[in-house]
């Protein structure tokens, strides 16, 4: 099952020639998800080929970056007759400003577009076997982080063993591997711990938006897979970041750290880095415990699959 994260828009409050604003897209399996849409999003859409079949838009916080591609994004997927409702969950105290977008160009969609207010350290969206979790950030106005989170998968089957036990091929290998015990011919009772290992864990990431460094981004998943930070400043401009409520990189490599994460993504990267920002990169891997070729700054349009953490 297919879990990949396209970077639509990596730029700050501006873009640049190569940069977009903030916007990422999830595709996991049969589902499509947008995580923030600054101006332009529809377009990169289409550039990059995702599609717009995505049920749930989860905005971080309204500041213009990250939702002046709403309207635009709506008329587009209304002159696609679209008839699939769209889930917009935003901040707790945003439902207004959200509503203004949608109604922005005079006609309601032709499609059903249905704002959820969220806390952070809540569940946003349940799915089947996932759950988008929020997390508290703290940014100069109401404003969440999300978490996509797998549930744990089960255990692998072992066959040989089953056999061993004296398990009949067929159905019985799937009610054990469901967790149902088995009663063989001769009365013996095979449990499902006799041949099925311990749960594995399923993927996560996590995207922060913008903020400065919180302890809520390191306890909203365990050791996740894929980190994508606000890194809007190097170290020339710390205090800058502090005073307008972002991070630098090297404070986005150093909650990685504390994470656990596997992999980092360096995003929000402010246009005074135009071209290739490598302070970014230096600075965010000195902090970074891990294998630094495991930190990043992905570019408009780079995909990133992230893998089962057994694989």
């Amino acid at each position: 099952m297919t879990l990949c994260v396209t970077f639509l828009g990596t730029s700050g409050a501006i873009p640049t020639t190569s940069r977009n604003p903030s916007s990422l897209f999830v595709a996991r399996e049969g589902e499509q998800f947008l995580f923030d849409a600054g101006e332009g999003t529809q377009r990169q859409m289409m550039r990059f080929g995702t599609g717009f079949s995505v049920s749930h838009l989860f905005v971080t916080h309204t500041h213009g970056d990250h939702v002046l591609g709403i309207p635009g994004l709506l008329q587009t997927m209304a002159f696609n007759d679209r008839e699939d409702p769209l889930t917009i969950h935003c901040p707790h105290g945003t439902r207004r400003h959200l509503r203004s977008l949608v109604s922005l160009l005079g006609n309601r969609p032709s499609f059903p577009v249905r704002i959820n207010e969220v806390d952070g350290g809540s569940v946003a969206y349940r799915g089947d076997d996932y759950e988008v979790r929020t997390f508290d950030t703290d940014h100069d106005t109401r404003s969440v982080g999300y978490a996509l989170i797998e549930d744990d998968r089960k255990g692998r089957f072992d066959r040989e063993r089953a056999e061993e036990l004296g398990v009949p091929v067929g159905p019985a290998f799937s009610r054990l591997h469901e967790g149902e015990p088995v009663e063989l011919e001769d009365g013996t009772v095979v449990r499902p711990e006799q041949v099925v290992g311990e749960p594995r864990p399923g993927r996560s990431l996590v995207y922060t938006g913008d903020t400065r460094p919180t302890e809520a981004t390191l306890e909203v998943a365990d050791d996740p897979d894929l980190l994508i930070h606000d890194a809007t400043f190097a170290d020339d401009r710390a205090e800058r970041a502090d005073h307008t409520a972002h991070s630098t990189a090297r404070q986005a490599g150093r909650v990685a750290s504390q994470a656990g994460t596997k992999r980092l993504a360096l995003v929000h990267l402010s246009s005074r880095y135009a071209g290739r920002p490598t302070s970014h990169l230096a600075e965010a891997r000195e902090a970074f415990d891990g294998d630094p070729e495991a930190v990043s700054i992905p570019d408009d349009g780079d995909c990133l699959e992230i893998p089962y953490p057994d694989e």
